[in-house]
């Protein structure tokens, strides 16, 4: 019966981009950046924004501030229907930098729930309050930022997609669908298959990918609670199943996703939403025939280790998805553009009135985070071998029961940073040292399948996050005021880099 139920409408490309991931690129992408040694004269804007779901974000916080800013979208700015769940602290920035006005900021919250599960296999269940427990209107959102962009003086090009840019020592011109732009600043927020990422990464392959597929619909039982982290079957089909669930105001969200590395033996898209079809009356307690979908959803969310992404050239600046900045353990990059929104238009806005522009001093605005890095290991243990035959298909959930025993019993201190894509020195210490405590026969099958070049640079990230521990809290000192655009920027990159900034 599930081969009836029909796919997501995006399924096909979707399908066709994993499969040119998985192949890799056979030629190299056309270069969209360019430079010219001519000076460029008069501009039109001090920032071009190329991408407006989450560039409006970024582009409201500078016209606020006074910065002319245009913001182009090679369709129409207008957020999605499906909700995007985060919690009450991380929208707290909007409030903070008043992008929206406290009633505003209420409306958009269309759902909240108490508590989210967590749970793998056969171990214990947990409840965790204040992680992804309200549910953001992205139409809503779109239309108070849009609006609020306009009256600051923004300006949105719609139905105007990037072509390329070519570098000028005193501005950068931008050709798009529409014609010429000229800036001082231009800022990608294109996402994964922007161009300009494309020339940056030189063809280079994701080093692991997301893949998810789900629903809104309705006809399922009333849960008031939601499913942060859950898994109720071994691996199967060559992967984990993985599940999230989230009451919305036209049903209920639930997402089978997955971490794979780019072996065609993978799943495709197809298998996995054969497999959410199958799996789901089971998951959820009720029959494929009692179900109204509402939407379908499908997306394929790839990871670099070469991550954030700082582009080739001066006065380029890659922000939310096309920087990568977010966890290769995150899909989707809501949660990390609100993490560091008050720290890239701080940033940019100082960047502008200093005129800090060329590649080394953007660089430090996407600089390397050792808390992002570590995660690395925990995304390729939950990924299953394809070449051991006695492998026990049970062993990710087991596994991911220890490491979160471990962090449960250590506070919701521990957990709900980690949950909230933000990995700090001591939080993973006390889970590492449990699980081992807990399971070390666990533990000794599994370090040798994660190899040895594996291990050795995650202890070189796990010692720079220690460092990093280390330097924030000697920055952080009175004496240690910083004075200059290159010592802020620094220091944020040590405070962001260990965590900490989940403490403000």
């Amino acid at each position: 019966m599930a081969e009836l139920i029909s796919p997501p409408e995006a399924l096909p490309a979707l399908e066709a981009w994993w499969g040119s991931l998985r192949q890799g690129p056979t030629v190299l992408p056309p270069a969209v950046v360019h430079r010219c040694s001519e000076r460029l004269g008069s501009r039109d804007a001090d920032v071009v924004i190329a991408g407006g779901t989450l560039g409006i974000l970024l582009g409201a916080a500078l016209a606020r501030r006074g910065w002319r800013v245009i913001l182009i979208e090679r369709g129409i700015l207008r957020g999605r229907e499906q909700e995007w769940n985060t919690s009450r602290q991380e929208l707290q920035v909007l409030l903070e930098l008043e992008l929206l006005t406290p009633t505003e900021w209420e409306a958009i919250q269309v759902t909240h729930y108490p508590s989210g599960r967590i749970g793998f296999g056969e171990g214990p269940t947990w409840w965790v309050e204040g992680v992804l427990n309200v549910g953001v209107d992205p139409v809503g959102l779109l239309e108070f930022l849009k609006q609020h962009f306009l009256d600051w003086g923004g300006q949105v090009r719609e139905q105007t997609g990037f072509l390329s840019a070519t570098v000028h020592p005193d501005g950068i011109r931008i050709q798009t669908t529409a014609g010429q732009l000229s800036a001082q600043l231009l800022v990608d927020a294109m996402g994964h298959r922007s161009p300009i990422v494309a020339q940056a990464r030189q063809g280079q392959p994701p080093d692991s990918v997301c893949l998810v597929v789900g629903s809104c619909a309705q006809g399922l039982p009333d849960q008031p609670t939601g499913d942060l982290f859950y898994s109720f079957t071994p691996a199967q089909n060559g992967y984990q199943p993985f599940w999230e669930a989230f009451p919305a105001r036209d049903g209920r969200t639930t997402y089978l996703f997955t971490y794979c590395d780019r072996d065609p033996r993978r799943p495709s898209l197809e298998r996995l939403w054969q497999d959410y079809c199958r799996l789901l009356p089971a998951y959820q307690g009720a029959e494929l025939a009692q179900i109204r979908w509402v939407r379908k959803l499908g997306g394929v969310f790839p990871a670099y280790r070469r991550s954030p992404l700082q582009l080739p050239g001066d006065r380029l600046l890659a922000v939310g998805d096309s920087s990568g900045s977010q966890s290769p353990l995150s899909f989707g990059g809501f949660g990390a553009m609100l993490r560091h929104l008050d720290r890239l238009q701080q940033g940019i806005h100082e960047a502008l009135a200093q005129r800090q522009l060329d590649r080394a001093a953007l660089a430090l605005l996407q600089p390397y985070q050792p808390n992002l890095a570590v995660t690395w290991l925990f995304q390729k243990a939950m990924i299953p071998p394809l070449a051991e035959k006695n492998w026990d298909p049970n062993s990710i959930n087991r596994l991911l029961s220890r490491v979160f025993e471990a962090m449960m019993a250590a506070g919701p201190q521990v957990v709900q940073p980690f949950l909230q894509d933000v990995v700090q020195l001591g939080g993973l210490a006390q889970a590492l040292w449990g699980v081992m405590r807990r399971d070390p026969a666990l533990v000794a099958a599994l370090l040798p399948r994660l190899g040895l070049p594996e291990l050795l640079a995650w202890a070189g990230h796990f010692g720079a996050l220690g460092l990093y521990e280390l330097l924030q809290r000697l920055a952080d000192r009175p004496e240690a005021t910083p004075q200059d655009y290159f010592w802020k920027r620094r220091r944020e990159a040590w405070r962001y880099g260990c965590g900490r900034d989940h403490l403000s």
